[in-house]
């Protein structure tokens, strides 16, 4: 279990610097392992093709593995390319960015995103970045829809103390209301409205969110895109076979 840790903390150093490529003694110093150790667990993610080294500075960067093991993962949710088309028409319909979001333990992962190639001032999240539960529109309209022992885990351990009692309250007016919307959470200047997914059990199986700069919004636009984001959560729920 020890050897699998370390080989994950280095993974995870890599994975959030993947703009760049780092050395030996960085890794080392980032993971706090000794050099010896580090080399030993940089051979053995090499040799599985984990990892790859860069042949002139010697410096250390994730290998294309892990982009045939995501896109082969990409292909088994057959849902994305379900309800891709839906996602298409809300983007051309509010010409805004769309995400499709799904819960992973206390983050989400963004799993899908159409552009707006109309829209040259846009938000722009990566695929497979990993937000905190407790941020952000599509975050706190899933959690909202949680089991209460869920929801409840989640709260105690991102939200501090002294704040859990304001954020249930925000939960219970969203749930009541069937969408969210946050402003400035994550990046200034931006906004997002998400509504839930459910799934053929009524469980929340996601949410799809809209993000946009929030430069000169209005009651009006903030309307249009309110009720946009709630049909076309509406549709995809439907489409993954929700009753409800």
């Amino acid at each position: 279990m020890q050897g699998i840790d370390r080989a994950m903390s280095v993974i995870n150093v890599l994975r959030v610097h993947p703009d760049k490529s780092l050395s030996i003694s960085e890794l080392a110093k980032q993971c706090e392992l000794p050099l010896s150790t580090m080399h030993r667990l940089l051979s053995s993610l090499l040799e599985h093709g984990l990892i790859q080294q860069e042949e002139e500075t010697k410096k250390y960067h994730l290998g294309y593995l892990w982009l045939e093991l995501g896109l082969q993962m990409y292909d088994t949710i057959d849902y994305v390319s379900k309800i891709r088309p839906e996602l298409e028409a809300l983007m051309q319909k509010v010409e805004e960015n769309v995400y499709l979001s799904k819960p992973m333990q206390t983050d989400s992962l963004i799993i899908e995103r159409i552009d707006s190639l109309s829209n040259n001032i846009r938000v722009y999240d990566q695929i497979g970045l990993r937000i905190p539960l407790h941020i952000g529109a599509s975050n706190k309209v899933m959690v909202a829809h949680f089991p209460e022992e869920k929801a409840t885990e989640i709260i105690h351990e991102l939200v501090p103390e002294e704040e859990q009692a304001a954020f249930r309250e925000q939960l219970t007016e969203i749930k009541q209301q069937g969408y969210a919307v946050s402003h400035g959470e994550r990046t200034e200047g931006t906004s997002s409205v998400a509504a839930p997914i459910f799934n053929h059990f009524g469980e929340i199986h996601g949410a799809v969110s809209i993000g946009f700069v929030n430069y000169h919004l209005t009651d009006r636009r903030l309307d249009e895109l309110l009720s946009a984001i709630i049909e076309s959560g509406r549709k995809i729920s439907l489409l993954l076979g929700y009753k409800g």
